[in-house]
C-alpha cells in the first residue's frame, strides 16, 4: 500500500481560520476545495438555481398543464435505494403540490429479473395495462437510454417525461421532455446530481410555475425542504459526488434528521438498522439505511421499500421496515457465500498479472453481483465485472448472463463498455452507468471474448501504478487535538465520495489489545509524541494480527458513545512501521 498525503492549500486555509473555522475543519476543507467562507456556506438558499438546469422549468409547465387537465399520472421507478427514495420524493411532493388538483400518483417499479432495467418495451406494456392507464409516464433515476420503450409508449398514446442523471447515449429517447444535468446541451454546474436530486429540482420547478400561476404563495406553498431526508439518503446510497450542490442538499437532509423531522419510513429504518437519528451521519445513511432499501430491489421487489418510504403511518412503516431488515440480512447470507466461490476461483487462475477481473458462476444471484463485484474490486483494487445468469435467454435458446461492475479512480468503466460495444457490436447486448459502476448484458458464449476485450482495454487505458492501492491521508492530526470535541465536529461534517471522511497518521504505542467478537483488535494507545491524561481507545475491523508495542497507524477519528457516554475512538485503517 502507498501512503500519499493529501495536498493542502494555505491561503484557501488562512481565509477559513480568519472567519473563526476551527484550524483542523479548515485545513480539511481547504484540501478538499473549499477555497472561501462563501463556498464553506451550506444553507439551502446557495443551492444552484432550477432555472439552470436544462428543460427543468419547461417539464414543470408541462406537469403543471398536466395537472389542470387531470391527466394520470405514473412514476417508473428504478430498483435501487437513489430510484426508490426518488420514487417517494415524486409521489409525495406531486400530489401536495397538486392537491387542489386531485392530484394521486401511483408508481412501477420493474422487476429487475423479468423486465431488465428501465422504461423497457415490457414496462410499457404493464403500464398501459393500469388501471387507469396513464396518460404520462414519469421516470426517475432511469430512461436516458430508454429509446425504444419511449418509442413504444407513443404509439400506445402515453407521452414520457425522463428524468434521470446517467449519462446519455449518442441517441437521445424521443420524450416530451428530459431532465437530466449531463444530457448534451445542459450548462447546470453539477453534474454529479443523483436522481433523487433531480426529481428534488422539478419539484422546485413546479413550485415556482404554480406560484407563477396563482396557486399558492410563498406562504401557503408546499414546504418540499420536508422531503430533503429522502434526498440526503438517496444521494449518499447511490455514492454520488459530494460537491458543493450535494453537500447542501445532503445537509440540510442529516439536519432535518437529526432534529426528528424525518418520515415515518426514514424513522424505522433508523429503528430497525440500531442507528440513534439524533447522530446521524452520512456513514449512517450509506452503509445502515441504504443496504436494507436495496436488499429489496435486490432480493425481490423495491416496492416494498417504496411503501416504507411513502408510509405515513409509524406502526406500518415500522412493519415494512422490518421485512426490509430481513432481506438485508439474507442478502449478506447470498453475498457471503458467492464471494468464498469468487475467492475459490480466483485462486485457481494467475489473476495478479491481470488489469480486470471478469467472472461468472452459474449459482450467483443476479440482485447481489453488484455488491460482490464492489467487495472484489476493493480487495484486488482494480475493475470488476461479475456476471450472474439472467431469466432470459436468445430466440434460440442461448443462456444471457448479466453483469455489474465496479471501477477504480482513473479507470471510466461505462465509457469502457461503450468502446468494447463499438469495436465488436455483436458482443454486449445492453450496457449503462456511470464511471465507477455500470451493468451489462451479453450472452454466455461470449464470455470469453468479452473478458478479454475488456482487460484489453484496461490495459490500454490504466497504468500500472494505478493497480497499487493508495491511502490518501490528512498528516499528522496535533495530540492535543486528538479528543472528543474535534471528533464529534469532524462526526457532524457531512463527508462521501469526492470529499472523503479524513484520515490522519501518527506514532504510538499498544499498551494493551484485546480481541473483539474474535474478529477485531480493541487497543489502547499513547501517542509516541506528546501526551495525553489516559490512552486512547482503538478499534481495527477486521484485524486480529497482534500489533508490535510501537508502531504507525493510519486512522480515523470518531466518536463512539459507550454506554451513553461520548468518547474519542480511533479507527485503524492500516498500521506500518517505517515513516512515510
Amino acid at each position: 500500500m502507498q501512503f500519499v498525503e493529501r495536498k493542502t492549500h494555505p491561503d484557501s486555509q488562512e481565509q477559513l481560520t480568519s472567519h473563526g473555522i476551527n484550524p483542523v475543519l479548515a485545513k480539511l476543507w481547504a484540501s478538499r476545495g473549499v477555497d472561501s467562507i462563501e463556498a464553506a456556506n451550506l444553507e439551502l438558499k446557495s443551492l444552484i438555481s432550477p432555472h439552470e438546469l436544462k428543460n427543468c422549468f419547461s417539464a414543470a409547465k408541462y406537469l403543471a398543464d398536466a395537472f389542470v387537465a387531470r391527466k394520470h399520472l405514473l412514476i417508473i421507478a428504478d430498483y435501487d435505494c437513489d430510484g426508490a427514495t426518488a420514487c417517494a420524493v415524486g409521489i409525495l411532493g406531486l400530489e401536495e403540490l397538486g392537491q387542489s388538483f386531485g392530484v394521486k400518483i401511483h408508481f412501477l417499479v420493474p422487476n429487475r429479473f423479468s423486465m431488465g432495467y428501465g422504461l423497457t418495451p415490457e414496462v410499457v406494456k404493464l403500464a398501459a395495462q393500469q388501471n387507469p392507464k396513464p396518460d404520462i409516464l414519469i421516470t426517475v433515476d432511469n430512461g436516458i437510454a430508454s429509446i425504444a420503450g419511449v418509442e413504444l409508449a407513443n404509439q400506445l398514446g402515453m407521452e414520457v417525461l425522463v428524468t434521470d442523471h446517467h449519462l446519455p447515449a449518442d441517441e437521445l429517447p424521443a420524450a416530451s421532455h428530459i431532465v437530466n444535468p449531463n444530457q448534451p446541451g445542459d450548462t447546470f454546474k453539477s453534474k454529479a446530481l443523483a436522481g433523487v436530486g433531480v426529481m428534488f429540482y422539478l419539484l422546485l420547478a413546479l413550485r415556482s410555475e404554480l406560484r407563477e400561476r396563482g396557486i399558492f404563495d410563498q406562504q401557503t406553498q408546499p414546504r418540499l425542504e420536508k422531503l430533503l431526508d429522502f434526498v440526503a439518503l438517496g444521494t449518499v446510497a447511490d455514492v454520488a459526488q459530494l460537491d458543493r450542490n450535494n453537500r447542501i442538499l445532503v445537509s440540510a437532509g442529516i439536519r432535518r434528521i437529526r432534529n426528528g423531522q424525518m418520515h415515518p419510513g426514514i424513522e424505522a429504518l433508523f429503528e430497525v438498522s440500531g442507528r440513534e437519528h439524533q447522530k446521524s451521519n452520512t456513514f449512517d445513511l450509506g452503509f445502515g439505511l441504504g443496504p436494507r432499501l436495496n436488499a429489496a430491489g435486490r432480493l425481490a421487489d423495491m416496492s416494498l421499500g417504496i411503501r416504507c418510504l411513502i408510509n405515513q403511518d409509524r406502526y406500518e412503516a415500522k412493519q415494512l421496515a422490518q421485512e426490509l431488515d430481513k432481506m438485508n440480512r439474507e442478502r449478506r447470507d447470498i453475498e457471503g457465500d458467492m464471494k468464498q466461490t469468487a475467492l475459490v476461483n480466483l485462486a485457481e487462475i494467475p489473476h495478479e498479472h491481470l488489469f480486470s477481473l471478469s467472472l461468472f458462476d452459474n449459482t450467483w444471484h443476479q440482485g447481489v453481483i453488484g455488491i460482490l463485484a464492489s467487495r472484489l474490486k476493493d480487495k484486488y483494487h482494480r475493475p470488476v465485472i461479475t456476471f450472474a445468469p439472467a431469466e432470459e435467454k436468445t430466440a434460440d435458446g442461448q443462456l444471457i448472463i448479466k453483469g455489474s461492475g465496479r471501477s477504480i479512480s482513473g479507470f471510466h468503466l461505462r465509457d469502457a463498455l461503450d468502446y468494447i460495444s463499438k469495436k465488436h457490436p455483436l458482443m454486449i447486448k445492453k450496457f449503462g452507468g456511470h464511471a465507477m459502476a455500470a451493468g451489462l448484458s451479453i450472452e454466455y458464449q461470449q464470455l470469453e471474448s468479452f473478458r478479454e476485450a475488456f482487460e484489453g482495454i484496461a490495459k490500454q487505458w490504466i497504468d500500472e501504478n494505478s493497480l497499487h492501492r493508495k491511502l490518501v491521508h490528512d498528516g499528522h492530526l496535533p495530540i492535543e487535538m486528538i479528543n472528543t470535541d474535534i471528533a464529534e465536529k469532524l462526526s457532524n461534517e457531512v463527508w462521501g465520495q469526492g470529499f472523503p471522511e479524513p484520515i490522519f497518521i501518527g506514532e504510538f504505542r499498544v499498551l494493551k489489545q484485546t480481541l473483539l467478537k474474535d474478529k477485531h483488535s480493541k487497543l489502547e494507545l499513547v501517542p509516541v509524541h506528546g501526551s495525553l491524561p489516559k490512552p486512547l481507545l482503538g478499534i481495527w475491523f477486521g484485524h486480529t494480527d497482534p500489533l508490535p508495542h510501537q508502531i504507525h497507524l493510519a486512522y480515523r477519528l470518531l466518536v463512539d458513545h459507550f454506554l451513553g457516554y461520548p468518547r474519542a475512538q480511533l479507527h485503524i485503517e492500516a498500521a506500518y512501521q517505517a515513516e512515510i
